[in-house]
């Protein structure tokens, strides 16, 4: 990447305004070895639930609440975030995150699990958007469940799309980067689905349902 590149790239990252209560759920998330979402990240998933004005989001990887923060900024008053995680402690402080962020338990569904046991019993067609906040052989795993739960015109987002800048080299071929790359490719090639990768965080995969 050159300079400039990186100027700008470093530039988008920092042009959001993180909110206090995701800063926190962030470096919580760190001291617990997590990898939060970063803020371009956060503020584009905000954004991709405006867009459909969504009022069920379903998320699989909870983390420490960070990305549910700014998903949930994005959705109306009424919407409500189902997030899926199998490890309780970190349900626990993401519980903590969503009400330091002032948002009603009403607002949030969280469920421990492991995501492939979760998910089919999800209902179909019912989400506005579905957020895989997970490694890659995991989403490419679960990509067939979360198209399921997606309603036409829904929105599907998937994060480290770019798995630590290696996807974009032909040269790296460990299971991860190829099943971040292969899922990128077989999205972009389903007539059903408009797809984007957006150079954002680690990358976000991003599809729109049409049919």
């Amino acid at each position: 990447m050159s300079a400039d590149k990186t100027l700008s790239w470093s530039y988008t990252e920092e042009f959001p305004i993180e909110p206090e209560a995701a800063m926190q759920a962030r470096l919580r998330g760190i001291e617990l070895g997590t990898a939060p979402v970063t803020p371009a990240t956060g503020a584009a998933l905000r954004m991709l639930a405006a867009s459909v004005a969504a009022r069920s989001v379903a998320e699989i990887g909870t983390g420490t609440g960070v990305s549910g923060l700014w998903i949930l900024d994005g959705m109306g008053p009424d919407g409500v975030l189902t997030t899926i995680d199998v490890e309780p402690e970190i349900q626990r402080e993401a519980r903590r995150a969503f009400e330091s962020g002032g948002r009603a338990r009403s607002r949030t569904r969280i469920i421990r699990g492991r995501a492939s046991d979760v998910l089919p019993r999800m209902a179909a067609r019912s989400y506005d958007m579905v957020v895989l906040d997970v490694e890659p052989e995991e989403s490419a795993a679960l990509i067939d469940q979360a198209l399921r739960m997606l309603r036409v015109g829904g929105v599907l987002a998937i994060t480290r799309a770019l798995w630590n800048d290696h996807v974009a080299d032909p040269a790296r071929r460990d299971p991860a980067t190829v099943a971040a790359r292969e899922l990128g490719k077989a999205l972009r090639e389903r007539e059903d689905l408009l797809t984007s990768l957006l150079p954002v965080g680690d990358g976000l995969l991003v599809a729109v349902r049409r049919l």
